[in-house]
Formats: structure tokens, sequence, C-alpha cells
């Protein structure tokens, strides 16, 4: 039987008087503080192994980075509470095989079973009906809980703040149900996805439930993450998981937060589940509003009924990145590649480039019909557990700088320096440039170049038959029948109740009608500064 205290429609036991909030214990909008206006400017950070070779190393090299983007970060008026830290990396098996061996339990073959890091409430009884509802979940999705895991935390270097707001660390494992193909691990991966999505609805978005009712920060057979609001020397003091030596990765993907104009959080520090992010998405309304509007014509043979249970793809109290995130993820699940995502998400600037090819103009005309950019001054690092890359603005306004060794690492970060690199181990270094992508292939055992990279994708599909047979022009259109005609009074009252304004009558739609181009302008004081004043 359900219970009303997690469900819809249900209040939570103990929750009455608690100031109005969302995730985390960040306030609602009020007053001039509004979550939309919720930006980052951080420190981001990658180490990878380019054949996949899996080590502890890689593990402390990314904290290392970490460390040295401590500078990136922010802290409150307490030295010792940071606005974030985290960690994405693969999953350590020998490190759980061994824990789960301990407990007499055999732990199934890589990618055999998922592992989701959960935030959840401190109060043991609201802790435990999470967990139990989050169990009927996976058994209704036909998956099996393995057990679960106090991930040890020590919060003796945290501040106050920190303190108040942490939730209790628990680590679930799920076995892969036996019909799904071993070797198609996105086929699981989708169906963590779909467990998670309905896990947040219920426990986490229902009326009546705390904002902290419950957060996965990452629920994957591939990836795992570790982050908070921590600073980023807490990082292994606070989770001594970090220390042992048989956590082992290829890869490593770090991030040290700076909320800007915002309120830091436990949930809002990066890692995502896929990304780091550092910068803000400008036109992030505009794209929230279609990502809502275009959920009504989902399809997808790969979720098939599922589908219905994911949504809304975009939670509704996330930051940009958060949101970001949760887009990239979904499109990804629905059968594109990682560096196929960003390219529809962040293009190149592509429709007056006079030296582009032109499939590869093909490929972005043909995804601007489907998706618009997320658009503004952002440097994002992401991964899938096997490839890692990073993309850079089409402005190029995020500094992002990478180094190749000759022994096989790749270091990006926001700047030179993160790594203690002899300069006889560097075969070549660089920086990513407005618009381009640098991407790693740990299965292939390569750097995909950017140009390669971009062209395979173009020539993936014939993107210039499907744009001459399908796309309707305005020249396609047939002639249009007169509009009624109203006197100016109607006129005035019909464009008032629709919002037009005195602006969008003399700069827009004026010149738009008299010249038939877009109007240009752009926002500024023009009023002179005090000290050229009369």
């Amino acid at each position: 039987m359900k219970d009303s205290r997690l469900y819809p429609s249900s209040s939570i036991s103990g929750s009455s008087g608690r100031f109005p909030r969302t995730t985390g214990g960040l306030p609602p909008k009020q007053g001039l503080y509004d979550p939309r206006f919720e930006h980052d400017a951080c420190g981001v950070g990658f180490v990878a192994n380019i054949d996949g070779a899996r080590s502890h190393e890689i593990v402390e090299q990314g904290l290392t980075i970490l460390q040295n983007l401590d500078h990136r970060g922010a802290r409150g008026s307490e030295s010792n509470t940071g606005d974030g830290a985290g960690i994405l990396f693969q999953i350590p098996h020998r490190f759980f095989q061994e824990y789960w061996a301990e407990q007499g339990i055999q732990l199934p073959a890589p990618g055999a079973y998922g592992v989701g890091m959960i935030f959840l409430p401190t109060d043991p009884e609201e802790r435990q009906l999470c967990e139990r509802h989050f169990e009927e979940i996976v058994r209704e999705e036909g998956q099996e809980v393995i057990g679960w895991r106090t991930v040890p935390t020590d919060e003796a270097t945290l501040g106050e703040t920190a303190k108040a707001g942490a939730p209790f660390m628990r680590q679930v494992f799920i076995g892969r149900n036996l019909d799904t193909p071993v070797d198609d691990f996105l086929s699981f991966e989708r169906t963590l996805y779909v467990i998670r999505k309905r896990a947040e609805h219920a426990l986490r978005y229902a009326d009546g439930c705390p904002g902290d009712a419950f957060y996965a920060a990452s629920l994957s057979c591939r990836t795992i993450v570790y982050k908070g609001m921590l600073l980023p020397e807490q990082m292994t003091a606070y989770y001594p998981d970090l220390l042992d030596p048989r956590v082992e990765s290829a890869l490593a993907l770090v991030h040290s937060r700076f909320s800007t104009n915002t309120f830091p959080s436990w949930e809002r520090a990066h890692p995502y589940r896929y990304l780091i992010h550092n910068g803000e998405i400008n036109t992030l309304r505009g794209n929230i509003n279609w990502m809502y509007a275009r959920q009504s014509t989902f399809k997808s043979k790969l979720f098939g009924d599922d589908l219905a249970k994911v949504l809304p793809v975009v939670s509704p109290d996330g930051s940009d990145s958060a949101m970001f995130d949760e887009s990239l993820e979904f499109f990804h699940l629905t059968g594109r590649s990682l560096p196929h995502v960003l390219m529809m998400m962040i293009p190149e600037p592509w429709s007056k480039h006079a030296t582009m090819s032109d499939e590869k103009r093909a490929f972005y005309e043909y995804h601007s019909a489907l998706m618009e950019p997320w658009d503004g001054p952002a440097s994002i690092a992401a991964t899938d557990g096997t490839m890692i890359g990073a993309v850079l603005d089409r402005n190029g306004l995020r500094p992002s700088r990478y180094y190749v060794t000759k022994d096989g690492l790749v270091i990006m970060a926001s700047e030179v320096g993160v790594l203690d690199i002899a300069p006889e181990r560097v075969l070549y270094k660089g920086r990513l440039e407005p618009g381009r992508m640098l991407l790693v292939d740990t299965e292939q055992g390569r750097i995909v170049d950017d140009e390669e990279l971009k062209r395979n994708m173009a020539r993936a599909h014939p993107y210039r038959q499907w744009l001459d047979d399908h796309l309707v022009t305005l020249d396609d259109l047939p002639e249009p029948v007169r509009a009624p005609e109203f006197d100016r009074d109607t006129v005035r009252l019909r464009q008032k109740a629709f919002g037009y304004t005195s602006e969008t009558l003399n700069v827009l739609l004026g010149p738009m009608a008299k010249n038939a181009i877009e109007p240009i302008g752009a926002m500024g004081n023009d009023a002179p500064l005090a000290v050229f004043s009369d």
C-alpha cells in the first residue's frame, strides 16, 4: 500500500511549519529572488586515460585538479562552507565487489548492475519510507534491488551551513533483469532512467513531499557521482571512499562551483549525471518552454510506452546546468551518441559560414528544426562513461585548455597548471576553440579530431535530402487569404491584450514590414557617466 506521506495529495508527517522551500532548502520565488536566475561561474576539469586503462591514480589526479581549481569556487561567510565540489568517475567494480562479498553477496558482472548515489532525508522514518517506495518502483520495472549501502561520511571539516543542509547518503545497487541483453548497456541505462524519473515524480515533486525527500546524484550502470556543498579540499575528508586504492577509473570529471547570484545547495553541486558546466545558458527560459511544448510530440521506439513515465524531462526546480544535463541525458538515451547531442544543443555558427561544407551545414540546418540552440557563455565537459569530451560556446567566452601526454593522458580544465606535468611528457597542448569539440573515445583508444567527428556525424544520414524533401519554406506556402480589417480602436485593444508595446511596433514590426529584414538592436544605457555630466 502506498504511504500517503510520500505520494501525491499527501502531507509529510512532521513537515508542517517548515519554511516553504524548493529543493535542498532553497527558497521559492519571493520578493526580489527568482530561481530562474540561478547561474554558475565555476572551475571545470577532467582527466582521462586514452586507452581506457583504469587506475586509482586517475581518481587521485582528478581530485588534484579539483583542489587546484579551489580559487574558481566560492565559500560563504564561513570559511569552511563551500558552494559545491564533486567528482564523477566510472563505477569502481572491484571496490564494490569486495564490499558486497564481505556481506555474503556476490555482485553481478560490470554492466549487469546499476549504482545510485542517493541523497535522502536525515529523519530515519522518512528515509525508510523513501527507500521502501523506491524499491517498489524498482520491482514494478522488473529489476531487483541487491541492497543498500550507507556511504561513509565525516562532517568534521564542514561548516554549520553545509551541515544544516547535508542529506543522508546511501547507495542503492540494482541488478539487471536477465531478459536485458548483456551487451546492450544502454537498454539497462534507460530502465534505470525510468526508475529514477518515476522516483523523482513520486518522492520529490509530489504534492506534500519535502523538496529534499529524494535526490539521485547518479543512477547508472556506468558512472557514479560523489558531490556536495563542499570545498575541494573537503572532498576526501567527507568521502573516505575516494581514498581507497580499489576505487579505480579510466576517467574523472571534476567541478568547483561558484554560484554567482544563487543559493548553493548539496544537489546543485556538480558534476551532474553527464556533465560539468562553467558559465550560463542565457536562452534558458526559451529552451525550457520549448522542451515542455514539444513533449506532446515525443515518440521513441527505444522507450516505447515507458516514455510517458519520464515526462516532464526537465525538472521544475533545476539550475540552468541541471536542465541542460537532463535534456542531454534524455536525447542520448533516445539513441543519439554523446557528441551528436552536444552538436544539436550547442551548434557552431553555420547559417553564414562561408567555408563550411554543405553536408555539415545540412546537419545543423536539419537539427535547427528539431532543437533551438542552448546559447550563452559556456564551457561544458561531459561523459557517458566511455566517451569524454568538452565543447565551447560559439563565442568562446569561457576558457578551456588541454594537454595530451606521451603516455596517454588527456587533461582539460578551465586553465593550465591544474596538474604538474613535466614538459618532456607533453605531446601537445591547446585550447578549445569556439564551437569546436574535444572528444576522447576510451573504447577506441584515441582522440577523435573535431573535423573527423563532425564529418562522420554529418554523413551518418542524408540530411540534405531530408531537407529538400520535407522542409517547407515561406515561398512554398499558398497566397495568404486577406486578413479581416479592424478599425483602429479594435486593433489597439487586441494589441494590448496580447502584450504588444510601442517598442514592439516601432522597433521590431515596423522595420520588418517596411524593409523585409530582421531588425537589429542593442540594449544599453546611453546616459553620460556622472563624471561627464553637467
